[in-house]
């Protein structure tokens, strides 16, 4: 199995497409479809759509995490390319930088090296 799509609920749209569009630089998705606002992520989709009324929001207690391949698995340009963009860094480890999104979602970029898998 592969990841299809990724749907992140939001009160404000154009604001947390900014920062997945500017901050970590996903591309529109050539065909939109629905009430949001879609992006690409390799293969698969990120789907930024408007939150129903009632709809709670995401907790800033939350350890629940979107982890993505730190480009060119480069922590040092990351960090940087973050800075300039005002994302503050809320922990790190020797292989991932987390921060929050907009809506407080945990969010990192990782060059944790998985080893080979088994599966053929």
């Amino acid at each position: 199995m592969r990841l299809h799509h990724l749907a992140l609920r939001t009160r404000d749209v154009d604001r947390l497409v900014a920062f997945y569009r500017d901050v970590l630089e996903l591309p529109l998705w050539p065909r939109q479809a629905g009430n949001g606002v879609w992006l690409k992520l390799d293969e698969a989709v990120v789907m930024i759509e408007r939150a129903d009324d009632g709809e709670p929001p995401v907790s800033p207690l939350t350890r629940e995490l979107l982890a993505l391949e730190a480009p060119g698995g480069d922590l040092p340009r990351a960090r940087a390319h973050l800075a300039t963009r005002g994302v503050t860094i809320e922990a790190e480890t020797a292989h991932t930088l987390y921060f929050r999104d907009p809506d407080g979602r945990r969010v990192a970029l990782s060059s944790y090296p998985f080893p080979p898998s088994d599966e053929t």
